[in-house]
């Protein structure tokens, strides 16, 4: 089976990056391939818990993260960049793993394909 590492960078509400790594990873797992999605930087605080995005312009993404799971999308969090967003483990949506650069490094070294938001 082919597998994916998405890397998401950016944080949720500023620019479809998220979105689009969000409707990719939905995408490539309906279509039977393993999808790792992987939050580094801001994209981190796609998996924080009660997203606000008033006045953002933007689709809340929380749902859909969600969805990604439900789906069977594995999702990973860097420590580190969890530390510099402040955000703790406990404010993440359920089912996030919490993992290292090296765990990261990996992941992206396992996959298949590799795809950079």
């Amino acid at each position: 089976m082919a597998s994916i590492a998405m890397i998401l960078k950016r944080s949720p509400y500023g620019d479809i990056n998220a979105a689009e790594a969000v409707r990719h990873a939905l995408g490539a797992v309906s279509f039977e391939m393993g999808v790792d999605l992987i939050l580094v930087d801001g994209g981190v605080l796609l998996a924080k818990k009660g997203q606000d995005d008033t006045g953002t312009g933007f689709t809340n993404l929380e749902g859909t993260l969600k969805d990604c799971l439900e789906m069977g999308v594995a999702v990973y969090a860097d420590v580190a960049s969890l530390k510099a967003q402040r955000v703790a483990s406990n404010d993440l949506v359920e089912n996030v793993k919490i993992v290292s650069s090296k765990e990261i490094a990996g992941l992206v070294k396992e996959a298949t394909t590799t795809m950079i938001f």
